[in-house]
């Protein structure tokens, strides 16, 4: 029970409750937390941007191996956690693990929702045309009528054509009169 609620917390993106909750269960429980209650910590901590949500990643993936669930709450925690350094990296990194490989006929192995977090990781770091490649190929693969991911692809496609578009369209530093504006 605990479980399904610390993960409708997660999906509804409640990261300060999230870690509020499973710090009070540390503190109120005689044995150490699960693998997964602590996935879900380190989630409420990545999804804050906050560096120690990191080495509670490491930590629990030490332990979790290749637990695909757990390994889809990191994956999360990653995507969310938009100002993590190297955040990026280290979220192409999980998305390679064999766990995240779930066989939805695109060719690589790898399933929707993980496609759709290494777009967003690839139009982080920049690597616009990977990312759009990802995207295409599977909203390629996905069956007629698929509105439960279609949406988010499609989203995740336009930010990174608009970022793409931006970068593209930056003009140098302007000057008048020979100095700089």
């Amino acid at each position: 029970m605990v479980h399904l609620y610390l993960s409708a917390l997660r999906f509804d993106f409640r990261c300060p409750t999230l870690q509020r909750l499973v710090e009070h269960l540390a503190e109120t429980t005689h044995q150490p937390l699960d693998c997964y209650t602590r996935a879900l910590y380190a989630f409420a901590l990545l999804g804050q941007s906050r560096p120690e949500g990191l080495t509670v990643m490491d930590e629990v993936l030490t332990e979790a191996e290749e637990h695909p669930k757990t390994l889809h709450v990191l994956l999360h925690g990653l995507w969310f956690g938009q100002d993590l350094d190297e955040g990026a990296e280290r979220l192409l990194a999980l998305s390679s693990r064999p766990a995240l490989a779930t066989g939805t006929g695109t060719g690589t192995g790898t399933g929707p929702i993980v496609l759709f977090r290494v777009a967003g990781a690839l139009r982080r770091m920049d690597r616009y045309d990977e990312g759009l490649g990802a995207i295409d190929r599977e909203i390629d693969c996905l069956p007629p009528g698929d509105t439960s991911v279609h949406a988010d692809l499609v989203r995740e496609r336009s930010l990174i054509c608009a970022a793409r578009g931006l970068h593209q369209h930056r003009s140098p530093t302007r000057t008048s009169s020979g100095v700089p504006s």
